[in-house]
């Protein structure tokens, strides 16, 4: 590791600091590479910290008590503190490492540090520019007068500055206020990280509620949950304890309420019912019902949480739900913008100009879409729905409208593009993003001006998304959705393909003429005998088949295979690169074939040297895939983006990740936004296409198998599908139908459409 960045990369050196090139840090003669200790002393000089990450570089005078220390022996110590200043005393906790260019060095996992009490200590924290007034010789001048009861002086008698000759009214009030101004922080910091909070994550707190940070965080430290990224319930519901909270005191009830919907929100739901709400939260919160029914009133009193008739909703989700029910039913009842089309002279017009003749069933979805204002196309893959979507952008386009072709992922959007010769855009990037307003630019108030939208991987798309896309679409305007209703539904709540179908009052055609056998192989053919609960074909011909099944029952057996599948017989076989060509696809993250393991048994294989930086235990180096796993609007990508880690800076801790020859900046502080992807959850894979996938299905993925997640994973793969895993769990999977039902009332909606009239501009953007 590398530690030593120049001042210009997002960070300040402090104390005159690096005019002696490695910080002039040492080691104690004890001290050994992974020697794990705590060690202690006062921070000589501060040679490089980030402000913002927390990321500090220091050289540390050794206590004489550590370790076998000598007096006046120094070290240079690595990690991560919110605040450091020359003349502070620390400790620290962590291990001795070898820096290739710099030496030993100590990286420490916990950095805590205090105000320094001889006098000399003084002189030094006075000296390094921590108060605004005060320098080198006022410094001086103040430590020799007030000798070891200067702190003291500035904290409750600054009045006596005034005895220190030259000083006046004005510098004692100045020096004064930064003083406090420093504690304030100091106290904030201090406050943070004895709770429990790290470094980094106590910047983030503190920059959002500045000098109230300590009152804000005992007065109710339930709101870090809503407002720092990172922070949930449980973190937030020990801090309670440590301030004071009761266990049974309304407000952790009504944060509990709030957390336990909040988890079902990602378990797919839009709502609770009012009494498995409350027996939910209070088996989880361990709060008897009658304390938890009193706060559940409150929150909806303060609509906090909105109560429709029995069923319990997280406000931003009731809006949403509201919202795109309200939109179709405008969009439906509402004329076009622009003059009718002849559907059956429009067929037949295309017909006669694609490679190949509509089917009955094709030729039916496209008039359906010409004649209606709103529609659906459903179907699963090779049945020729990427037909029906460039059939009628020819027609359209002929017609010199404005057609906008969409798609919930990047991945999902560029295969679109690609099949149609068009121009496909995600949902975020084409409703843009406004940073400074914090909302994105196309929304009710500003509709985008275009006639037509095609929208394609609808099963992908959740109620809030859809809410922010639906809201955007003028009323005139034709909106086409396009999907496969047996996929996985959306991770985000709701299931909007699917309830919207259901609904009955949207047009739909469902396609199920399979007419990719050729070109699709056995790829197609399994994924719809899996899909109609039958067994996989066994290969016609191996040296040609692109769908293999390779049973293994024994888990170590199995991550043996999936690793010589990735790393050699595939690359072999199809020349393809094992970095970006090969996906490999797993029910789930925990366990040995759980995505999380298989990316570290992966990145070993793979990618094993070369410059990295570690974040929980993860290495990110250069050519690692990598996914985005929250939106980040600021950056411009979003959940799900991948990308490949194009460049690490050891010296200032943060690396560049290329997603489609856009290149992103992360500070080691942003990492925990990045994961590993050589390997990832199924769910997540959704709206994307590889040219090959490994799909690994064992008895340990027990919980989660069942037919829509291996449908989902099959439909993936491009060119090469390769299972590994046991027949057992295979059949278990195909058998298994019965699909967690989701808590929606869109359909409800749209088959009762007498809402109340809504605002014009939501109160809450998507996130």
């Amino acid at each position: 590791m590398r530690p030593f960045p120049p001042p210009s990369r997002g960070g300040a050196r402090r104390d005159g600091a690096g005019k002696s090139g490695g910080g002039g840090g040492g080691a104690p003669a004890h001290a050994r590479p992974g020697l794990a200790e705590t060690i202690s002393g006062s921070v000589k000089s501060v040679v490089f910290h980030n402000e913002t990450t927390g990321w500090i570089v220091a050289t540390v005078r050794l206590a004489s008590s550590d370790g076998g220390a000598a007096e006046g022996e120094t070290a240079t110590v690595v990690g991560h503190c919110t605040t450091a200043w020359a003349g502070e005393e620390i400790r620290a906790s962590g291990r001795w490492v070898q820096d290739p260019a710099h030496g030993l060095q100590f990286k420490a996992d916990e950095i805590s540090c205090v105000a320094p009490t001889s006098a000399e200590g003084i002189k030094r924290y006075l000296s390094s520019g921590i108060i605004r007034g005060i320098g080198p010789k006022f410094a001086a001048r103040i430590v020799a007068k007030f000798g070891d009861r200067t702190i003291d002086v500035l904290e409750r008698d600054s009045g006596r500055l005034l005895e220190i000759k030259g000083v006046g009214e004005a510098l004692r009030r100045a020096v004064k206020k930064g003083w406090d101004e420093n504690r304030g922080t100091r106290d904030a910091m201090l406050f943070l990280q004895g709770h429990g909070i790290s470094a980094n994550a106590s910047a983030k707190i503190y920059r959002q509620y500045g000098a109230n940070t300590v009152a804000t965080v005992k007065a109710n430290p339930y709101r870090l949950c809503s407002d720092i990224w990172g922070i949930g319930f449980l973190k937030a519901d020990e801090i309670a304890r440590k301030v004071g909270i009761a266990f049974d005191s309304p407000l952790r009830a009504k944060a509990g309420l709030y957390h336990v919907l909040q988890t079902m929100s990602e378990e797919g739901h839009c709502y609770a019912e009012a009494q498995d709400l409350l027996l939910r939260a209070s088996e989880s919160l361990r709060i008897p019902v009658d304390t938890l029914e009193p706060a559940l009133r409150e929150e909806i009193a303060e609509s906090k949480l909105v109560d429709d008739g029995g069923r319990i909703y997280l406000r931003r989700l009731h809006r949403a739900e509201r919202t795109v029910a309200h939109r179709i039913v405008v969009m439906t009842d509402t004329r076009p913008g622009f003059a009718p089309i002849k559907a059956e002279s429009a067929v037949k017009w295309v017909s006669q100009r694609l490679p190949f003749a509509l089917s009955p069933q094709q030729a039916s979805a496209v008039r359906m879409a010409l004649e209606n204002k709103f529609s659906v196309v459903t179907g699963g893959p090779g049945v020729g729905k990427t037909t029906i979507i460039k059939a009628l952008c020819d027609i359209w386009s002929a017609k010199k409208l404005d057609v906008r072709l969409v798609a919930p992922t990047g991945r999902a959007a560029r295969r679109m593009s690609e099949s149609t010769g068009r121009d496909a855009k995600t949902v975020h990037r084409l409703l843009k993003w406004n940073p400074q307003e914090a909302k994105f630019v196309h929304d009710a108030t500003n509709p985008i001006e275009a006639d037509c939208f095609v929208v394609d991987e609808c099963s992908m798309i959740d109620i809030e998304l859809a809410q922010a896309l639906f809201s955007a679409i003028k009323a005139t305007s034709v909106v086409v959705l396009v999907g496969d209703t047996d996929q996985l539904p959306s991770v985000g709540p709701g299931n909007v393909l699917r309830d919207i179908i259901d609904s009955g009052v949207v047009p739909c055609t469902r396609l199920d003429v399979i007419f990719r056998q050729k070109t699709g192989g056995q790829i197609v053919r399994n994924a719809h005998r899996v899909n109609m609960g039958e067994g996989f074909l066994p290969p016609e011909d191996a040296a040609t088949s692109d769908f293999f099944f390779v049973p293994c029952d024994d888990p170590q057996r199995t991550l043996a295979r999936v690793l010589e599948m990735v790393e050699r017989r595939i690359p072999r076989r199809c020349n393809f690169s094992p970095l970006k060509d090969i996906q490999v696809l797993t029910p789930m993250r925990k366990n040995l074939l759980g995505a999380d393991n298989l990316n570290v048994e992966l990145q070993r294989a793979l990618n094993p040297t070369g410059p990295a930086l570690t974040r929980f235990g993860r290495a990110y180096r250069v050519g690692d895939r990598v996914m985005q796993v929250r939106n980040n609007y600021d950056k411009d990508v979003f959940n799900g983006d991948i990308g490949f880690v194009s460049a690490v800076s050891q010296r200032d801790q943060s690396l560049e990740v290329d997603f489609d020859g856009r290149s992103v900046d992360y500070s080691q502080g942003e990492l925990e936004e990045l994961v590993h992807a050589y390997a990832t959850s199924i769910h997540k894979s959704q709206g994307s296409e590889y040219p090959a996938v490994v799909i690994v299905i064992a008895k340990q993925h027990y919980m989660l198998l069942q037919r829509n997640l291996l449908y989902t994973a099959i439909t993936r793969g491009k060119k090469l599908v390769c299972v590994v895993g046991s027949p057992w769990a295979v059949s278990k999977a195909i058998e298994n139908t019965s699909t967690a039902q989701r808590r929606t009332a869109l359909a409800l909606r749209l088959r009762s459409p007498s809402l109340p009239p809504l605002e014009i501009v939501p109160e809450e953007g998507v996130r």
